[in-house]
């Protein structure tokens, strides 16, 4: 008889210590660090105090760390607690995803909570008509939208494994799987009360007024700003916010200028204090996309979402190339 090959040997004693660990700790985790307060937590956790407590106790001895610090009379953070957050979610959403993994998916019939990364942009031109499209044929199941932050996108790889999936165009992510959802196009917005723009802008116009921008930071830009860096003009970026919504307020009333998507500025009303007007130079066409880690591929409740964005994005209606507005029917 041939022997049987011993199996590999685990490094180290990480085995030994996952086997050794209650896994309950980890709800007890994460209910801390978000509540920050052990009474609480224990709310959220629908557990008693004392219990809480005492998990609280054999998390500051496995970590050798306070994690909660008293100031005053609130709690704060350690550093490693800080950052223990965003580990703990992913960590969390992969227990949940493995235990809730079946065969076979019933949209009708699931509980299962799913997870978006998404800006305030998508949010709007996404949101009703998918929450409306998911409780009709998911009514038990729940939609999860969080903002995504730039270091969501730079690793997207690592962060996709603990959330179903990403909204974001073109050209910030590579070699994820994806779904083209919709296209859309850059309008230009200044205030009706702008005297040294007319009808259109020109490049010295955009190179002479201030800006509204997003996020403006090496990692992290729109890519019509990135087309407009390569006709030699860098935004004078005179307010700089991390959503779209706030553009039009910020722009109406200054002399101010900004970049919106069209599907954001059809939804502007005539007393919005704001003009939408053509770019003034080639802008590419923006594509919005889901992305998602490999490891969904084939899970059937992933592939059902993704089923659900596509029905939900073929409904949309098309965007006019020059304002922003929708196509007549």
């Amino acid at each position: 008889m041939r022997a049987e090959s011993a199996p590999p040997a685990v490094e180290g004693s990480a085995l030994t210590r996952l086997v050794n660990l209650d896994l309950n700790l980890l709800l007890s985790l994460r209910a801390l660090l978000a509540e920050r307060n052990v009474t609480r937590a224990a709310a959220a956790l629908g557990l008693s105090q004392p219990a809480v407590s005492a998990a609280l106790a054999r998390l500051r001895r496995h970590f050798g760390d306070e994690l909660l610090t008293r100031v005053g009379n609130r709690y704060e953070l350690t550093p490693l607690a800080v950052r223990l957050v965003d580990r703990t979610e992913v960590a969390v959403a992969g227990i949940e995803r493995v235990f809730s993994a079946a065969p076979d998916f019933d949209p009708a019939a699931t509980t299962r909570e799913f997870t978006l990364l998404v800006s305030d942009y998508a949010t709007s031109v996404l949101g009703a008509p998918l929450t409306t499209a998911f409780a009709r044929a998911a009514p038990a199941a729940r939609l999860r939208f969080c903002p995504h932050r730039p270091e969501d996108i730079v690793g997207a790889a690592d962060r996709l494994r603990g959330v179903d999936g990403l909204f974001i165009p073109h050209g910030f992510v590579d070699d994820l799987p994806f779904l083209d959802l919709y296209e859309d196009h850059w309008v230009l917005l200044v205030a009706d009360t702008n005297r040294r723009v007319g009808e259109t802008a020109t490049l010295d116009d955009l190179a002479a007024l201030p800006w509204v921008t997003v996020y403006h930071r090496p990692t992290a830009f729109t890519p019509a700003a990135q087309q407009l860096r390569a006709h030699g003009i860098e935004p004078r970026a005179q307010v700089v916010v991390e959503s779209f919504l706030p553009i039009p307020d910020l722009v109406a009333g200054t002399d101010r200028v900004a970049l919106l998507q069209g599907r954001l500025a059809a939804r502007l009303r005539p007393d919005d204090g704001v003009r939408v007007l053509p770019c003034p130079f080639a802008v590419t066409p923006l594509l919005e996309a889901f992305w998602w880690h490999p490891m969904y591929d084939a899970d059937p409740a992933h592939r059902w979402l993704r089923g659900l964005l596509a029905e939900v994005c073929a409904g949309l209606p098309a965007i006019d190339r020059v304002d922003g507005g929708p196509q007549p029917e």
